[in-house]
């Protein structure tokens, strides 16, 4: 193969996918890995009524006669690469989904669409089979995020979408058995097609789509490479046009080791976080400390003089914009609008979410007492406290109070129970699938490793 003696991470990377069995797995990965999924799916079915949700699959069926897949949370079926686009965007539709911090990705919308298509191409997969190329993907796209560091998303790429597709290409391609030749291949095929710009959190309803593109570039990487088509083979590794070195403003912006240190040995399954509010990741250390500060002192939004967040670069960039209103996703992202939302409805889920919400003139005007200011100790301290936080609340009454929270709730330090995990999974299904569809969806995925045919899944998420 040309170049071959170029690639060490991609190849590594490669025959991690095609060498993985399910009985190398430790056991607490297993679990983590249904935990996790369990999660995305309840993310997508909730999005699957969501107004940009249908725009897209309207759109979509309109120009697809194909019937292969299933799109989760509504009786339609598109092709399997506009299933894939339509359930990636419905995982990332409503900013509940899982986050991986040091990655910067969120990892289930990227991995399952193209996974569980492939479980419906091809009925022979196991729920072993399933999980094991589950696990595949959740390993590899964290890498590559932590490969290029927090600058990546700061630097105005949306890595979602860019980093995303190596999550995608490495479950498709473990489902598909893709020798270690191939993998290499699909790894390239999906490499060239990463892209993603963060400009579309200031209210597009793009930034949802981004995770489904990823979604379905992956599909591509992998059915493609399996047909024999050729991709760039040091994909990582290439000094020129390689996805490193391109979406890098320099060679010492990325760190190619971060690969396949420990691949296979250091799981990063088990450092992907949950999310209990409706907001992006780098919001949620800021409402925790809030939270935590009303159980020892009780104030409310009408006792906040000011409020000031110190937190990493990556955190005034992302999130700590003056907020103004440009619709959902904006306000979602948004940190001093999240921060008035909790003061004033008491808690940041889907329903304090809403169009009349986003122009809401009291969030709007205490939303300007909030403010978001860098602090290089915390930069200094690498992308593991990328989201990290100290916040000071001043009272009207002239007190002061400070939090520092290191890492949010539900996040790989303070992982979720099973109970907390179903209970928010039920809360978002049920009002679209019912209590029994709903179940069976749990069930499925904690006894995944017991299922004949992993297609089963696909079969539950359907409703109609």
């Amino acid at each position: 193969m040309s170049g071959a003696g170029n690639n060490p991470h991609t190849r590594a990377i490669a025959q991690f996918i095609s060498q993985l069995s399910y009985e190398a797995i430790p056991d607490d990965v297993i679990g983590r890995i249904k935990l996790l999924m369990l999660d995305s799916l309840g993310c997508a079915l909730y999005g699957s009524a969501l107004e940009w949700s249908r725009i897209l699959r309207a759109t979509l069926t309109g120009l697809d006669a194909t019937k292969a897949c299933r799109v989760w949370g509504t009786p339609e079926r598109l092709s399997a690469p506009h299933a894939a686009l339509v359930n990636g965007a419905l995982i990332q539709s409503f900013e509940l989904d899982d986050v991986h911090r040091q990655g910067v990705l969120h990892v289930g919308a990227v991995t399952l669409p193209p996974l569980i298509a492939i479980t419906e191409l091809r009925p022979g997969v196991s729920g072993r089979d399933f999980l094991r190329s589950a696990v595949a993907g959740y390993e590899i796209g964290p890498r590559v995020g932590k490969c290029m560091g927090p600058q990546h998303i700061g630097q105005g790429w949306h890595s979602g979408a860019t980093v995303g597709v190596f999550s995608a290409v490495s479950g498709a391609a473990a489902a598909l058995r893709l020798s270690t030749e191939q993998a290499v291949h699909a790894l390239g095929i999906a490499g060239t097609q990463s892209s993603g710009l963060m400009a579309a959190q200031y209210g597009a309803m793009i930034k949802r789509m981004h995770a489904g593109r990823a979604a379905q570039s992956g599909l591509y990487g992998a059915l493609l490479a399996e047909a024999g088509f050729t991709g760039i083979v040091d994909v990582f590794e290439s000094p020129y046009g390689g996805f490193c070195s391109t979406f890098s403003r320099s060679n010492d912006r990325f760190n190619l080791d971060e690969l396949s240190w420990e691949l296979g040995r250091a799981w990063e399954t088990m450092r992907i976080s949950l999310k209990f509010y409706s907001c992006v990741g780098s919001n949620h250390t800021t409402l925790d400390a809030i939270k935590s500060l009303q159980g020892k002192t009780s104030f409310g939004a009408d006792d906040i003089a000011s409020i000031v967040v110190h937190g990493s670069e990556v955190t005034v960039e992302h999130v700590g914009w003056p907020y103004h209103p440009q619709g959902l996703v904006s306000a979602q992202l948004n940190l001093p609008y999240c921060v008035a939302t909790l003061l004033l409805e008491g808690d940041v889920f889907v329903e304090q979410f809403t169009e009349e919400a986003v122009n809401d003139k009291r969030r709007i005007e205490l939303s300007k007492k909030v403010t978001v200011v860098h602090d290089p100790s915390i930069t200094a301290r690498g992308s593991n406290y990328r989201h990290m936080v100290r916040v000071g609340v001043h009272l009207k009454s002239g007190a002061k109070l400070e939090q520092t929270v290191e890492a949010p709730r539900g996040s790989e330090i303070s992982f979720a129970t099973e109970a907390d995990i179903v209970q928010k999974f039920k809360k978002l299904a049920t009002p679209i699938v019912g209590d029994a569809k709903a179940d069976d969806v749990v069930n499925l995925l904690l006894g995944a490793e017991k299922l004949a045919q992993a297609e089963q899944i696909a079969q539950a998420l359907a409703n109609g």
